[in-house]
């Protein structure tokens, strides 16, 4: 990305207003929320619904792999998180539940993988992970100076603690409701209102400290 012409007056823009592409949804038509329902009982039931999640799984892999991203900071993981959670879900076909959301039963599963399986196992091997810096970036097209802190936010996001990280990103990026992001992460509602509490004071510190630095540097 090349820098800024000239030398624009220093304004904060609201991390609510950025539109933080790297981290958009794809656009999947009319609706990205498809509903699969089982409309039978016993084998037959299980069947219909294994078919129809293996039919609208391609809708939600985009947004599934960047929730690994968010997870794990490695692409290769979040290759093998979005890969696992398929099977899973195939294979578990029979536990969705009619009428509910399918991309947040999706999220659970893939979190429930990288908490109880991936994780686990990379920390037991020592294995470490990329810096914050290294992961997702803002791909807008334009060079503009909301792109460029929109790309500083997303730093500061990717720096957070994981539990805050995921909680902005389900919250905030994928639109889940605080009930509903609680029950992906399988923690209680006033956990997840917390998380996201100490995320917002934590990236407002961390844009006002940049402020101040740019300010001083400005003026050296």
């Amino acid at each position: 990305m090349s820098g800024m012409p000239g030398s624009p007056k220093e304004h904060k823009v609201p991390v609510a207003h950025l539109q933080l592409y790297a981290y958009s949804r794809p656009d999947t038509g009319a609706s990205s929320l498809p509903d699969v329902r089982k409309e039978r009982v016993g084998a037959e039931a299980i069947i219909a619904s294994e078919h129809e999640i293996r039919a609208s799984l391609s809708q939600h892999l985009a947004r599934l792999w960047r929730y690994g991203i968010v997870l794990s900071r490695q692409r290769d993981v979040a290759d093998d998180l979005v890969q696992a959670t398929c099977v899973r879900a195939l294979e578990r076909a029979n536990q969705f539940t009619s009428g509910t959301r399918l991309d947040r039963w999706l999220f659970s599963i893939l979190h429930s993988i990288w908490l109880n399986e991936v994780r686990s196992r990379r920390i037991r091997m020592g294995n470490g992970f990329v810096d914050a810096d290294l992961t997702l970036t803002f791909d807008g097209e334009q060079d503009t100076e909301t792109h460029v802190m929109a790309n500083q936010v997303l730093r500061k996001v990717n720096a957070l603690p994981e539990a805050q990280r995921t909680a902005v990103f389900l919250a905030y990026v994928e639109g889940l409701s605080y009930r509903e992001v609680a029950d992906v992460l399988d923690v209680p509602i006033g956990t997840v209102m917390s998380r996201l509490a100490a995320a917002r004071a934590k990236l407002a510190e961390n844009m006002d400290e940049d402020a101040v630095a740019r300010r001083t540097k400005g003026g050296s």
